[in-house]
């Protein structure tokens, strides 16, 4: 029996310990985004639009193949992930969108939202689980564990009459 008590501690924590880290506070976007991901891994290539989207306190993130089939959608509210719709629950696309999140925080609401966050130049870290390369504001590459990579650039938007 406390066998069973201690692995079942030991799952849990491990879990709480991969979540993704979110910011102190939401940081200021600009909102709505439609952004190209294109995920790089051991020579592979993955492309998708990601829709963030504000909804009164939270944010909507919609990630899309370029058919339009969801392949993740979840909803940051109060600090935490929640699924949205009916889509099975998704940890690497919680762990992008969070990442892309520390990405976007503008520079100087980075310290205050994510302690531990690092920026030099064009380059910002957050311990060793991201590494952001910025190109430009809205397009950076972020680099996670295992070689895992993602690209991403805003996508042009249509242009009103």
């Amino acid at each position: 029996m406390i066998r069973l008590l201690l692995i079942s501690c030991l799952l849990l924590l491990s879990a709480c310990a991969s979540r993704a880290p979110l910011p102190a506070q939401m940081p200021t976007l600009n909102l709505p985004q439609q952004l190209h991901i294109q995920r790089l891994q051991a020579g592979e290539r993955q492309d998708w639009m990601l829709v963030i989207q504000r909804e009164q306190a939270n944010l909507r993130w919609s990630l899309l193949d370029f058919l339009g089939i969801p392949q993740a959608r979840q909803l940051l509210s109060d600090g935490t992930w929640q699924a949205d719709g009916l889509l099975p629950p998704n940890p690497q696309a919680r762990e992008l969108f969070a990442a892309v999140l520390f990405a976007l925080t503008p520079e100087a609401e980075l310290a205050g939202n994510y302690p531990g966050a690092r920026q030099q130049g064009q380059r910002r870290t957050l311990g060793e689980r991201w590494q952001v390369i910025y190109e430009q504001p809205e397009t950076f590459t972020v680099k996670l564990a295992q070689g895992l990579r993602y690209n991403v650039s805003p996508l042009p938007t249509e242009a009103t009459p």
